[in-house]
C-alpha cells in the first residue's frame, strides 16, 4: 500500500502484526501513479507520475530506481509466470501511456543489492494504436499454451490485441521480440468496440496457481466482454464471447465503472459508490453493496490469485471481501439453460437438487422424444414409478419403458425383494414381446439379434441371478407361454436346472445335445435319470459318457437302465453293456456284487468263452469272489454252461457234484477235480473210483481204467475190480496184479525192518533203566541247600544229577507257584493224604494180625503218596529245568510290591 507520496506500507498476511513500513527516498513533488506486483508478491514495481519508476525487491527495505525506464509513464506491466523467480522476473512486458509496448528484465544481485543495476534491459517491441493513433496501453498478459505457443493480450481503450507465437525452444530467456515481429507488417487480430471512457481494464480467472486462466472479463466503454478461453485454437485463445452491456444506472459519462475483478461464475464492478456482481452464466446482477461516503472515494479493486480474496480501498479504507459457496445456485441456472451435465456436476452432493435437475433433464428428453435419454434419467430421480410407467406407455414407447425399468432395477437396494421381483418379471414379459415382433421383421435381423443379446444378459446378470432363482417358475410360464423354447433353455442352463434342458433335447430327439450337456455337467443324478432313454438311441456314446465319468457313477444304478435296454437289444448292442460291466470290475475294480452278477448273466447269454476266463481269474478262494456262487451255479446250469459249474462246484468245495458233471463232459476235467482234496484222502480214492467206475462201466475201456491206477496212488487192482464184468481178459490186468504184488511185498519187509528196530528199542531201555536203579551220589557233611545256605543234612533233602540240592521244604517253596493249578490242587491233596497216613491209631483192642496187615497197608499207602509228591515236586531241577526257562520273562520284583521294595532302599 502506497499511504502518502513517500511511504509504502508491506504487510505479510501471515503476520497482519507485524507491518514493515519502506521509505521511498523522493524529496521532490513525484507522487506514486500505479504500483504492479507479481503474483508471487517478489517485484513491486513502483510508477511516478513524472515518468519515473523505482523498484523493491521484498527481501530488501530500499527503493532503486530503474533509470532505463526514466521518461516513461507505465500503464501495464505484464509479468512472466514462467521464467520469473524471487530474485530475476524473467523477460516482462511493459505497457505505457504512449501505447509503447517495451520488454524488460529486472535482476536482484544475491551479494549485494547495488553493486549493479537492476534494470537489465528495456527495449520498445511494438507500439498499440486506435484510429486516432497511439493510444495507452492499459492491461497486458501472458499466457502460455499448448506446445509452447504463448499467448499475449494487450488492451488499449477500445481495442483488444492478442498476439500468438512461438518462441523458439531454448530461448524463452531471450524475451518476446519474436513474437511482436510477426506483427510489425501487419496489425494482429483484435476486437474494437465504440465507445470508450478513457481506459479499460481485463480480468482473469485462475483456478488455481501456477495454471492457465480458464476465463476473462474486458471492462470497456460499451459493457463487459466476457467469456472462456480456449488455448487450443490456433490464433485467438477467445471463446464462447458474450457482451454484457451496462445497464440504465451506470452512466459512463457519470459513474463509469472503476475496476473489474473476475471469479469463476461472477465478475464484480466497482463503481464510484459500490459493487455490482454480475453472473456470467445468466447476466443478472446477483449482489449489490453501497459504500457510504464517510469512508471516502473508492478508488481500486485487485483480486489475490494466491487465495483468491477480494480487495477494494478508499482513500482512507481498506476493504476486504470472501467469496464463499460461490456455486451454490449455478445449478439452477444451468439446468434453465438445459446443460444439465454441468447443473448435475455442481450439485452432486446435493441430492435433493440433483433430482430436481434430473426430472427437468427428463423432461426436456421426453419432450424432444429423446426418450431412451428420458428413461435414464427418470430412473434416477424420486419420481413416481407409476406415473413415469404411465408416461412410457401412453407413448407406446416401450424400448423406453425398458430402459427405465432396467435402470430402476439397477438402483434398487438388495433387501427391496419385492420390487426387484416385480421389475424382473415385468423386464422379462417386455423382452419376449419385443423380441417376438423383432423376429418376424426380416429387416430388423440386427436389431433381433442385439435385443436377444441385452435380454441374455438380464437374464444371467449376477446382481439379478437370485431374484430369477426364486422366481424361477414364473419365468419359466412366461417363456413357455410366449413358445421361447430357445430362452427356456438358455434360462435354464443359467439357473444350472439342467435336468429342465436334458429333458428338453430329450423330448425333441435331440439325444446328441443331451447327452453332452450330461458331460459337461457330470451331474451323477442326471445320467441315472435319463440314461435309460439315451441308451436306447445312442448305446456307444452313453457307455463312452458313463466310462469318462469314471468312480463318479454308481453302477449300481445303471443296471436297470442295461437290464431294460439288454431285454430288447440285439448281441451287437449288449456288447455296450457289457463293455461297461468290464471296465467297472477291472478298471474301477469294483467289488459290489450285483455288478458282478450282472456281468455273469450277460456273459452267459452272449460270451460262453468270457465266461468261463471271468471266472477262472476270479479265483477259487471264496472269500475273494465278489459274485453270488448260487446265483452263477443255477445261471450257468439254465444256459447249460458245465465247465462253468464244474468250475463253480471246486470253489464250493463240492467236490463229489463237480467230478459228477466233469464225467459228462471230460474225463481229464473229472482228474483235475478228484485231486483238488489233498487232506482228504478218503475224498479223493473216493472221487477217482466215480472216474474208474465210469471209464469201465461206460466207456468201457480198459485202457483208460488202467490208467487211472497210474494216475492215483490211492487206488489198487483190488479196488477196480468189482467194477469189471465177471467175464475178462486177464491179459489186460496182468502188469497191474503184478505190480500190486510187489508192492504188498514191499510193505511187508518194511513192517518187519520196523519190528525189529522196536524189539532193539525195548532193549536198550530196560538197560538203562537197571543202570537208573543202580546210580547213586555222595554227600559231604558241609554241603548246603542251594536255595537257603543252610546245612543240607539237617532235613529231608533232594540230590538232582546236575548237582543241586535242596531240602524238601525249599524246594516245594520254589516249585509250588511255577505248578498250572490242577497239580497245585494235587499237590495239596497228597500232602493232606501223607498226613493223615502219618497219624497212630487210636484203637487199643484190635487184634495183632489186624494190626499187622494194617500197618503194612499203610506203609505202602505212604510210600506211594511219597513217591507221587515226588513226581510232581522233583520231577526237575528247579534250577536246571523248564521251569526256569519258562521264568525267563518273570521280573525279579513282583510289580504289586515294586513300591514296597523301592521304599525299603531309601
Amino acid at each position: 500500500m502506497s499511504l502518502g507520496k513517500d511511504t509504502l506500507l508491506r504487510i505479510d498476511l501471515g503476520k497482519p502484526d507485524e507491518p514493515n513500513q519502506v521509505e521511498l527516498g523522493r524529496k521532490d513533488e513525484a507522487r506514486v501513479y500505479k504500483m504492479f506486483l507479481d503474483h508471487t508478491g517478489s517485484h513491486l514495481l513502483i510508477a511516478l507520475n513524472t515518468s519515473e519508476c523505482l523498484y523493491l525487491n521484498r527481501s530488501v527495505q530500499k527503493v532503486r530506481a530503474l533509470s532505463r525506464w526514466k521518461g516513461h509513464l507505465i500503464e501495464s506491466v505484464g509479468w512472466n509466470k514462467f521464467l520469473g523467480s524471487e530474485t530475476n522476473t524473467g523477460p516482462i512486458l511493459v505497457g505505457t501511456a504512449q501505447g509503447q509496448i517495451c520488454e524488460a528484465e529486472i535482476s536482484v544481485s544475491e551479494g549485494s543489492l547495488f553493486s549493479t543495476n537492476p534494470d537489465q534491459y528495456f527495449r520498445q517491441v511494438y507500439t498499440l494504436e486506435e484510429e486516432s493513433g497511439p493510444a495507452p496501453v492499459c492491461c497486458l498478459e501472458i499466457e502460455r499454451g499448448i506446445e509452447g505457443k504463448f499467448f499475449i493480450i494487450a488492451t488499449t481503450q477500445k481495442r483488444l490485441f492478442q498476439f500468438v507465437g512461438k518462441v523458439p525452444e531454448g530461448t524463452e530467456q531471450q524475451g518476446f521480440g519474436s513474437i511482436f515481429a510477426m506483427h510489425a507488417d501487419h496489425l494482429p487480430s483484435f476486437r474494437e468496440f465504440p465507445a470508450s471512457f478513457g481506459f479499460s481494464e481485463i480480468a482473469f480467472y485462475t483456478p488455481k496457481l501456477r495454471s492457465n486462466p480458464r476465463s476473462f472479463a474486458w471492462m470497456m466503454g460499451n459493457g463487459v466482454l466476457y467469456g472462456t478461453l480456449d488455448y487450443s485454437r490456433p490464433d485467438s485463445i477467445l471463446s464462447d464471447e458474450r457482451v454484457w452491456v451496462y445497464p440504465s444506472d451506470i452512466d459512463i459519462t457519470v459513474n463509469k465503472p472503476i475496476s473489474i475483478v473476475l471469479t469463476q461464475f461472477h465478475f464484480l464492478l466497482l463503481l464510484p459508490d459500490g459493487v455490482k456482481a454480475v453472473c456470467t452464466l445468466n447476466g443478472q446482477i446477483v449482489f449489490q453493496d453501497l459504500f457510504l461516503e464517510k469512508f471516502g472515494i473508492l478508488t481500486r479493486m485487485i483480486k489475490d490469485p494466491t487465495v483468491q480474496q477480494i480487495w477494494i480501498h478508499t482513500e482512507k479504507v481498506v476493504f476486504r471481501y470472501h467469496v464463499q459457496r460461490e456455486s451454490r445456485d449455478v445449478w439452477k441456472m444451468y439446468m434453465n439453460m438445459n446443460k444439465f451435465d454441468l447443473a448435475k456436476e455442481y450439485c452432486k452432493d446435493r441430492p435433493e437438487c440433483l433430482d430436481i435437475v434430473l426430472a427437468k433433464e427428463a423432461e426436456h428428453c421426453f419432450q424432444n422424444k429423446r426418450y431412451l435419454d428420458s428413461a435414464k434419467c427418470y430412473a434416477l430421480t424420486q419420481s413416481y414409478f407409476e406415473e413415469i410407467a404411465l408416461k412410457f406407455i401412453e407413448a407406446k414407447q416401450e424400448e423406453a419403458l425398458m430402459e427405465f425399468l432396467i435402470k430402476k432395477l439397477s438402483n434398487l437396494k438388495p433387501s427391496e425383494k419385492t420390487q426387484t421381483t416385480l421389475l424382473t418379471t415385468w423386464l422379462t414379459e417386455l423382452y419376449l414381446n419385443w423380441l417376438g415382433i423383432l423376429e418376424g421383421d426380416p429387416s430388423k435381423r440386427n436389431l433381433y439379434l442385439d435385443t436377444r443379446e441385452k435380454f441374455r444378459t438380464f437374464l444371467g446378470s449376477p446382481k439379478n441371478k437370485d431374484c430369477l432363482f426364486n422366481n424361477r417358475a414364473s419365468i419359466y410360464e412366461l417363456l413357455a407361454s410366449h413358445g421361447d423354447t430357445e430362452h427356456m433353455v438358455y434360462f435354464a442352463v443359467i439357473m444350472q436346472d439342467y435336468e429342465r434342458v436334458v429333458a428338453h433335447h430329450c423330448q425333441h430327439d435331440e439325444y446328441d445335445e443331451a447327452l453332452s450337456v450330461l458331460s459337461r455337467h457330470r451331474d451323477e443324478k442326471l445320467f441315472y435319470k435319463f440314461s435309460p432313454v439315451l441308451i436306447q438311441h445312442i448305446p456307444k456314446k452313453v457307455v463312452d459318457a458313463w466310462i469318462s465319468m469314471g468312480s463318479r457313477l454308481d453302477a449300481r444304478n445303471l443296471i436297470p437302465a442295461l437290464v431294460n435296454y439288454s431285454q430288447s437289444a440285439s448281441t451287437q448292442q449288449i456288447n455296450e453293456a457289457i463293455r461297461y460291466m468290464e471296465f467297472c470290475v477291472y478298471q474301477l475294480e469294483e467289488t459290489q456284487q450285483a455288478i458282478h452278477n450282472y456281468l455273469l448273466s450277460l456273459y452267459a447269454l452272449c460270451r460262453p468263452d468270457s465266461l468261463l476266463s471271468y471266472l477262472e481269474q476270479a479265483g477259487t478262494n471264496p472269500n475273494r469272489i465278489h459274485y453270488d456262487l448260487k446265483y452263477a451255479l443255477r445261471l450257468c446250469a439254465e444256459h447249460g454252461h458245465h465247465r462253468a459249474c464244474v468250475h463253480i462246484y471246486k470253489v464250493m468245495e463240492l467236490y463229489e457234484e463237480a467230478v459228477d458233471l466233469a464225467l459228462q463232459v471230460d474225463v481229464d476235467l473229472a482228474k483235475s477235480c478228484a485231486d483238488l482234496p489233498e487232506d482228504d484222502e478218503e475224498l479223493r480214492k473216493k472221487l477217482w473210483l466215480k472216474i474208474a467206475r465210469h471209464v469201465v462201466q461206460e466207456e468201457k475201456d480198459v485202457k483208460k481204467a488202467m490208467a487211472c491206477l497210474s494216475s492215483c496212488a490211492l487206488l489198487k487192482i483190488e479196488d477196480v475190480l468189482p467194477f469189471f464184468p465177471d467175464f475178462v481178459t486177464i491179459d489186460h490186468f496182468k502188469e497191474a496184479i503184478c505190480n500190486s504184488l510187489e508192492d504188498y511185498n514191499k510193505h511187508i519187509e518194511e513192517l518187519k525192518r520196523e519190528m525189529e528196530e522196536a524189539t532193539h528199542s525195548a532193549k536198550r531201555i530196560r538197560e538203562d533203566i537197571q543202570e537208573m536203579r543202580n546210580k547213586y551220589g555222595s554227600v559231604e557233611p558241609q554241603e548246603k541247600c542251594a536255595a537257603c545256605d543252610f546245612p543240607l543234612l539237617n532235613r529231608p533233602f533232594y540230590l538232582f544229577l546236575c548237582g543241586h540240592m535242596f531240602h524238601y521244604d525249599c524246594l516245594l517253596q520254589a516249585v509250588f507257584p511255577n505248578l498250572p493249578a490242577y497239580k497245585q490242587a494235587k499237590l495239596e491233596d497228597l500232602q493232606k493224604k501223607l498226613a493223615a497216613a502219618s497219624q497212630p491209631s487210636k484203637g487199643h483192642h484190635r487184634p495183632k494180625d489186624a494190626d499187622t496187615a494194617s500197618l503194612g497197608k499203610g506203609q505202602q499207602s505212604r510210600e506211594q503218596i511219597k513217591a507221587d509228591i515226588d513226581d510232581i515236586v522233583a520231577a526237575e531241577c528247579v534250577y536246571c529245568g523248564e521251569l526256569m526257562i519258562r521264568s525267563i520273562d518273570k521280573p525279579f520284583i513282583d510289580p504289586q510290591k515294586y513300591e514296597e521294595e523301592m521304599q525299603s532302599w531309601l
